[in-house]
């Protein structure tokens, strides 16, 4: 039987290079996504054994049942890559106390419940990997993302070791990947084109990152070998925060 990889957020963006990666390492994935419909349509262009589900993932029920699904459909899961996060760019001292909490909720939340609902049936199985999609926002403070977006970046960060500790005993491994700018539409859309010069100038390796160089490295947290990992935070940031 093929190992079994629910990515979060995968109806588009990051989250949709990240199901081919999987697939193209000899994964079976769960494209799930809050629109169903994303879902489905990138499940159908991918092909290969791939399954769509909804999932709102400030919804415990919503992992419940999307784990339902996963387990009638493939009989296991192993691998959960929480991707789903909101990204907003609005200045400091004009984010709305509701917009905070919208934000931070969210992408905390997210990780949160997934990390205890799917994580728990991975601990119960005696084996399972998770990866969490940080960012160097939550390690520098951000440069082009809103306070709220890096400080719930940072807050996963802190929840990664947490789940880490909690599952290490029982064949579950949690680590994060921090991101920094990637060649992504979520990044093109944050940075305007005449504003992207400035941007790469800053970054000491000069270019992008590659969305698939992140997928691939979601590969290899993901294999059996990776059991001596856990705990840690990926940099992949061309230079921009050295530790």
């Amino acid at each position: 039987m093929n190992q079994v990889a629910l990515v979060t957020g995968a109806g588009q963006g990051l989250g949709q290079r990240f199901c081919a990666r999987l697939l193209a390492a000899g994964f079976d994935v769960v494209v799930s996504d809050r629109d169903l419909a994303l879902a489905q349509a990138t499940a159908k262009q991918l092909g290969g054994r791939t399954l769509a589900v909804k999932l709102d993932v400030g919804s415990k029920a919503d992992f419940e049942q999307a784990l339902a699904q996963v387990l009638e459909h493939f009989g296991a899961l192993h691998v959960v890559v929480n991707n789903a996060a909101v990204t907003k760019t609005t200045p400091l001292m004009q984010i709305s106390p509701e917009e905070f909490d919208a934000v931070v909720g969210l992408n905390l939340r997210s990780v949160f419940l997934a990390c205890q609902v799917l994580g728990a049936h991975l601990a119960e199985a005696g084996y399972g990997r998770i990866i969490n999609m940080a960012s160097l926002a939550g390690q520098n403070g951000g440069t082009a993302t809103g306070a709220h977006y890096a400080a719930s970046k940072g807050a996963i960060v802190t929840l990664t070791k947490i789940f880490a500790k909690e599952f290490a005993a029982r064949g579950v491994t949690v680590n994060a990947i921090a991101p920094g700018p990637i060649d992504s539409p979520a990044v093109h859309a944050a940075v305007p084109a005449e504003r992207m010069q400035g941007l790469l100038a800053n970054i000491p390796v000069q270019r992008l990152g590659d969305a698939d160089f992140l997928g691939d490295l979601i590969v290899q947290l993901a294999r059996p070998e990776a059991y001596f990992t856990t705990g840690a935070t990926w940099d992949v940031n061309g230079g921009l925060f050295m530790r």
